[in-house]
């Protein structure tokens, strides 16, 4: 009976849809124009570098090599397995949905079950620093310093969430790659790497030609989102729900100061993360208030990305809940620890950058973003990226190297 009564709000919902799009024609094509800027100027050159780079990556056994020296700090602090290092890595440099993409592609191929999987899903799909501080702090507030405390809240937060989400279905854990006897570690983990790119087999050509292939695939159904739900909170903002939504949001968080256009930049942030950050930053009230708001929004991210996290991970039986729950109490971190982070000099005077003060519609700042100047900054963070983990591996490794050679020494005047 609840599957009937589920599919038949579905099909309401959907049929309601189609037909407001007949009657706002060019309400409609106007916001599918803003969300295609979006994602053209901002998400599509932001991403496909990661998406790249992730896939061949794995076809090359890097990741598993990686898990096999990560797997003694991950398993403690996440409950999941090394490779999870490499999709948090990835996740928070480069942004929704890429940390989904990548945990649902080491699901199929067997690196997580379904417990690991969700848990790691939960904190490591977060936004991306560009976003955070060139969209937001510098488009939307108009002012650079809030920057770090945007993306301090925000990657906290995530962390914290999977410090908590450790505890889901805790028992319920792949074997430990790591494990065998502690000399053997490198071994082990160059092991992994050889049989992964044995078990792969394809020719480089191949891995970079299906990489590119595959990644533009997946932007384009993150488009595809993207575009739709830019429609459908302009259509429901045209029909008054908006408005009707917050104005009960309003009278519930009142005695907290927060104003209704405050309370209806919640709901446009509950269906797509840029038109809710956008409506928080621009809305009355005091500047933290403000910040507090936009930070609860980043880390709740949307229904869009909801949808795209769902249609990426379809095949894999990822369940969603946990995810909904773990934004949920990401938003309430996020917005807790806006105060920790919070400095009372960035609500007076400067701190504004003229020609990036805040812009009018919902994507128009996205018009004004140079795309090359968006690849170099995705390109630069991969590369940030890669090295930072090229540094940890290195560490880890003369860390071994040390505690194996003082183990040998020990043993000899032992004996």
């Amino acid at each position: 009976m609840r599957h009937r009564g589920a599919t038949l709000l579905v099909a309401a919902a959907a049929t309601a849809v189609t037909l407001t799009l007949v009657f706002y024609p060019d309400l409609a094509f106007k916001a599918a124009l803003r969300g295609l800027e979006v994602w053209w100027f901002v998400v599509f050159p932001a991403l496909l570098p990661f998406f790249i780079a992730g896939q061949v990556l794995m076809a090359l056994g890097v990741v598993h090599f990686l898990g096999v020296l990560l797997e003694r700090f991950m398993r403690p602090l996440f409950n999941v397995p090394g490779v999870g290092a490499f999709v948090v890595a990835m996740g928070l440099a480069s942004g929704y949905p890429i940390g989904a993409v990548l945990t649902a592609r080491l699901r199929r191929d067997g690196q997580l079950n379904t417990a690991e999987a969700e848990r790691l899903m939960s904190f490591c799909n977060t936004a991306d620093p560009l976003f955070m501080a060139g969209a937001v702090a510098v488009g939307m507030f108009g002012r650079p310093a809030l920057g770090g405390a945007i993306m301090g809240a925000h990657y906290l937060a995530a962390l914290g969430t999977g410090l908590i989400l450790r505890f889901y279905r805790r028992t319920e854990r792949s074997p430990d790659v790591a494990a065998g006897p502690g000399g053997a570690l490198l071994a082990r983990a160059t092991e992994a790497l050889v049989e992964a790119r044995r078990r792969d087999a394809r020719p480089f050509g191949q891995i970079m030609g299906d990489a590119v292939k595959d990644s533009v695939q997946t932007l384009l159904l993150v488009g595809g989102f993207v575009i739709l739900f830019a429609v459908i909170i302009d259509i429901l903002t045209r029909m008054g729900l908006v408005a009707w939504i917050s104005g009960g949001l309003a009278w519930a968080l009142h005695p907290l100061g927060v104003q209704k256009a405050a309370a209806a930049s919640l709901v446009s942030g509950f269906f797509e993360i840029t038109i809710g950050t956008k409506a928080a930053s621009a809305a009355p009230g005091p500047l933290l208030q403000r910040l507090v708001l936009c930070n609860a929004i980043i880390a709740w991210s949307g229904l869009s990305v909801f949808a795209q996290v769902a249609a990426v991970s379809q095949g894999t039986g990822i369940s969603l809940r946990p995810y909904v729950v773990a934004r949920v109490i990401q938003a309430v971190l996020a917005g807790a620890l806006t105060f920790w982070f919070w400095n009372p000099a960035w609500g007076v005077g400067g701190g504004a950058v003229p020609a990036l003060a805040p812009l009018a519609g919902g994507g128009a700042w996205a018009a004004r973003v140079s795309w090359p100047a968006m690849l170099e900054g995705s390109m630069v963070l991969l590369c940030g990226v890669l090295v930072v983990g090229a540094a940890l591996v290195a560490l880890q490794a003369l860390r071994h190297g040390a505690r194996v050679a003082w183990w040998r020494v020990s043993r000899a005047r032992s004996g």
